[in-house]
């Protein structure tokens, strides 16, 4: 579990960068990772009450081998990671992808702390899949621990449990496969409120390219004292 409060931990950094972007798309990134996030850490939790049942453990090294008595919990549970760890195809990818590109493209910083973000961003991209990888690697293969006795009454997962975690991972790969099922949602709102923040800032804060200005609108200009 402490293991994925992390990732819990990055995708809500993202969300945070999502935020801070004041632009339509950055926030529509922020608020499609935090549905994404909800549908992923609920089902990565939800296998590892599945896993918990079994083997009355949470502890990483009295766990091992549990691919071959458990082979849904473990197929699911890899869709799952790859999920958090942003695989191209799922939610936790689009909803990255739109914030970095909100980021990317607003204009309320400098160049240089736009890089630094981006930079501290692709950090925590790198070390995602290696802890949840490595969680998998832990949980799921190699050789089972001679002390863990599992509930073989239980088994593999049931009907009912299949159920509830593909009613989780099927709007995950809906998502990712078309955003729109989430954005569609809230994409007039995301456009109402970056407006509303743009709108507040202070003027040295958000700088857009200036216009140039021709004669005629100079000369309808007001006398000034």
């Amino acid at each position: 579990k402490r293991r994925l409060a992390y990732s819990s931990i990055a995708h809500m950094g993202f969300v945070l960068i999502g935020i801070a972007t004041f632009t339509e798309l950055g926030l529509n990134g922020a608020l499609l990772q935090m549905i994404s996030h909800g549908l992923i850490a609920a089902v990565l939790f939800f296998l590892t009450g599945i896993t918990y049942e079994r083997t009355h453990t949470l502890a990483l090294d009295k766990l091992g081998g549990l691919a071959k008595q458990m082979p849904k919990t473990f197929a699911l549970f890899t869709a799952g990671a790859l999920a958090s760890l942003a695989l191209p195809g799922m939610s936790g990818f689009v909803g990255e992808l739109t914030v970095l590109l909100g980021w990317a493209t607003s204009d309320a910083y400098a160049p240089a702390f736009k890089a630094g973000v981006a930079l501290l961003a692709a950090v925590g991209l790198i070390l995602t899949p290696i802890y949840l990888l490595s969680l998998l690697r832990q949980v799921f293969y190699g050789a089972q621990d001679p002390g863990l006795v599992l509930e073989e009454y239980l088994g593999d997962m049931r009907p009912r449990e299949m159920a509830v975690a593909l009613c989780l991972l099927l709007p995950i790969l809906g998502i990712g496969l078309y955003p729109r099922l989430a954005t569609q949602t809230y994409d007039v709102t995301t456009v109402a409120v970056a407006a509303q923040l743009r709108s507040v800032l202070p003027t040295e804060i958000v700088q857009r390219p200036l216009l140039p200005v021709q004669p005629a609108q100079v000369a309808a200009l007001p006398p000034t004292d």
